[in-house]
Formats: structure tokens, sequence, C-alpha cells
């Protein structure tokens, strides 16, 4: 009988073999988590100070404009360093920045713009990490594993996302709230205290990590390095149809800005309905992701990517003319089980389809379209309801996600035809017209 530490994984949790994946996904948990609560205290913090609600738009606004600013540079830094060595850094940066909003909670300022400072602060922390982190997962898995760890990835992200908002909000009202209150510590500054133990635990585990990638990218900076991403982007017709598939799907197709106004006005089911609706996509996600985990995609995955970007269309379309709670659940969880393969095959695409020395780069141009997709995206969701009502626009943005899914099929074949997701299929072939012609397998 095998002993325990030379067992053979169970079948759809191969990725687990790996003991950096093992670490790095429970780092991945902790640090999610604290983020999310986080996220719940600095808005409740904001809006405490100044009860309006543009002043929380500026919040989500303070932590997106690094992304966009610092886009170049993050990618270089991504492939010239170590890839732990820079989410080793970007993290110490939380800490310090968390500490920052815990200080401001406990001194009682009213002055947001402290607060907005620190946010700008942490967007840049992930601006640079989040690059490297996308990059550093193919070195902590072997190749053949690579596609079931994106795959938990994404379940554990939807599992800590989900987890983390209530998880904030219930530290707020426990009682320990008033054992903590003589030292000052309420509301807010007990979540940033949890944050703070999540992060420094995050830091714990990512230095523990035996993978160590060193430097892929050996040329210094200059206006062709940092740009390499962007050109290799747009050589590769794989990466660019199904960066741009996302984009616009997601540009057109997206609710989430309008789900207040389906729980108020179309399905009467106020604030307890409106949080359903919001955890419907993330539980479809997470279950699809854990059948993923058991049967993973093995053969025509560009076509089924394609098949699901429809799925996702048509349940936009449904939801947004159900008038019954039920069957509106319904239709976002099956948008989100959709999303979620179309997601895992994305992101496998995104990682095999480049070669090591430039995932940093390309990661940080697939960080600004999906940047660019989740924020313009509910900009584009207000404007429409805004013209049409919420009820047409989203049956709108549900059948212009069907014609993108149909226009991209056309005009890149390459991508719908891409089968197996391995290296070897998806990988340009050497030679001199290596970048103007990836295989599509």
């Amino acid at each position: 009988m095998d002993s325990p530490s030379t067992r053979p994984p169970r079948r759809g949790m191969e990725a687990f073999a790996s003991r950096d994946f093992r670490r790095y996904q429970m780092a991945r948990v902790a640090v999610i988590l604290g983020a999310e609560a986080q996220a719940v205290a600095v808005a409740w913090q904001v809006y405490s100070i100044t009860h309006r609600a543009l002043d929380l738009g500026y919040t989500g606004l303070a932590l997106f404009l690094p992304g966009l600013l610092f886009l170049l540079p993050a990618g270089h830094v991504a492939d010239r360093f170590d890839r732990r060595h820079v989410i080793l850094c970007c993290y110490t940066l939380q800490v310090f920045c968390t500490t920052a909003l815990l200080w401001l909670a406990v001194a009682g300022t009213h002055k947001v713009f402290y607060i907005y400072a620190v946010l700008f602060l942490i967007g840049t922390g992930r601006a640079f990490s989040a690059p490297a982190s996308s990059a550093l997962l193919p070195h902590l898995v072997p190749e053949k594993h690579f596609v079931n760890a994106v795959t938990w990835g994404g379940a554990i992200f939807q599992l800590a996302n989900v987890t983390g908002p209530a998880l904030g909000g219930l530290l707020f009202t426990l009682p320990l709230a008033f054992v903590l209150r003589d030292m000052g510590l309420e509301g807010a500054g007990i979540v940033y205290v949890f944050t703070l133990v999540t992060l420094v635990w995050f830091l714990v585990l990512i230095l523990s990590l035996h993978t160590r990638p060193g430097r892929m990218e050996h040329r210094a900076a200059s206006l062709k390095v940092v740009f390499a991403g962007f050109q290799y982007v747009r050589s590769s017709p794989l990466l660019l149809g199904s960066m741009s598939l996302d984009l616009f799907v997601v540009l057109l197709g997206g609710a989430v800005a309008l789900m207040p106004i389906f729980a108020n006005d179309v399905l009467h089911t106020g604030p307890r309905g409106l949080g359903a609706l919001r955890a419907a996509p993330a539980i479809g996600a997470l279950t699809m992701s854990l059948v993923m985990a058991r049967f993973p995609i093995t053969r025509k995955a560009g076509a089924r990517m394609f098949v699901c970007v429809a799925i996702f269309g048509v349940a936009t379309v449904i939801f947004g003319m159900s008038k019954n709670l039920w069957f509106s659940l319904a239709a976002l969880a099956v948008g989100g089980a959709a999303d979620m393969i179309s997601v895992i095959i994305r992101g496998s695409l995104l990682q095999l389809a480049t070669p090591p020395e430039m995932r940093g780069r390309v990661s940080a141009v697939n960080s600004l379209f999906i940047g660019a997709s989740n924020e313009l995206g509910e900009f584009e969701s207000g404007l429409t309801a805004q013209w049409w009502g919420a009820v047409r626009a989203t049956i709108f943005g549900g059948l212009a996600s069907l014609a993108v899914a149909g226009t991209w099929a056309v005009f890149f074949p390459g991508l719908r035809r891409a089968d197996e997701l391995t290296v070897e299929a998806l990988r340009p072939k050497p030679g001199p017209a290596s970048l103007e012609t990836p295989a599509a397998g």
C-alpha cells in the first residue's frame, strides 16, 4: 500500500499534490477574505463620514486608477524580478496601508481624503502584485496539472469572495466589539485588525514557498521591452481574441450594477433579495468550478468557450425578462456557471499560450482588459438603464453578448478551433513567423 506521501492524488485534485500550490491557495484564501472584509469596512467608514453615495464611488476609483497608471511598469517588474519577491513587497505595502486605515479609524478622522490616499496606495500594490501573482501560478504545478490549478483557483476565489463581505459585516456586530471598545477598537477598526492578521499569514505562507522562478526578462527597461506585452497580445490571435471577447461581453452583458433596481422595482424583494441576487452568480460559478475540477475540459476548448459565452448571454436575457425571484436566481446561477467555464479556459489560454518570460507583461495587459470591462461595464449598464430602463438595458446587454460571441467566432477562427489546453497545442511554433501565426491546436 502506498504511503500518504507517495499516494497519487484523487482525481480532480491533482494540483493539490504540489506543496507550493497548497500553500499558495491557503495564502489566497486568507488575503481575499481580508481584502473583501476590509472593503466593507472602508465603505461603511466613508459613508458614515460623508453620507454621500458619490463618495463610495470614489473609493472604487481610487483603487482602479493605479492599475491604469502603472500597467506597463507593473508588467515589466513581474518579468524583470523574482515574482515571489514582487508579491512580498506589494503585500508588505498592504500591511502598512491597512495599519494606516486602522489608525484613521481609531483616531476618528472625518477627512475622507486621507482614506482615498491610502486606497490609492493599496491599488498601487495590487497593480504590481496582480501580474506577478498570475505569472507565478504556472511555476507552482506541473504543466499537465495547470488547468486543474486554474480551476481550483477560480473555486477558491469565488468561495472567499462570497464569504469575505459577510465576514466583514459580521465583525461589526460581534460581542467582541464591546470588549475592545475601551481600546478604541470598534466597527471598522476590528475589521482592519482582522485584515492585518490575514496579510501577515499571507506573507508567512509566501515566504515558505520553495518555488524560485527568478528573473524571466534579462533586458533592462526600454520602451520596446515595456511594450512587448501589448505587441505579443496584438500578434497572437488566441490571446487578442480571448481578452477582447471577455472585455466586450462583460462590458455589454454585465447586470451587476442594476441588481438594486431589479430587487426593489422589478422583483420587489428588498435588501435580502438583493443579497441573494448578488450571491447567485458566485454560487453558480463555485459549483461549476468544482464540477470542472472533477471533469476537466480536454478537447474543443475554444468551441466550448464560445458556447458558454452564448449561454451567459441567454441567461442574461432571461434574467432581464423574469418577474419571479427564484427564476431570476436560477438564470443568474446558470450565467455564473457558464462564465466560470469561460474564465477557466481563458485563464489557461493566457498562461499556456504565453512564454514564461512574457507572462508578467501579458498578464498586466489582461488585467487592464478585466478592469476596463468591470468598471466601464457598470457605467454602460447605468447609462443604458437611464435611457431605456433596467429591464430593456439588461435584455439589450444579453443580446449584445450573443452578437459579440457570434462575431468573434467568425473573426477569430483560430480561437474557435483551439483544442487541447496544452503548451504544445497553444504556443506559437518556433520560426520567423511564430508571432504572426500562433498554433490554434
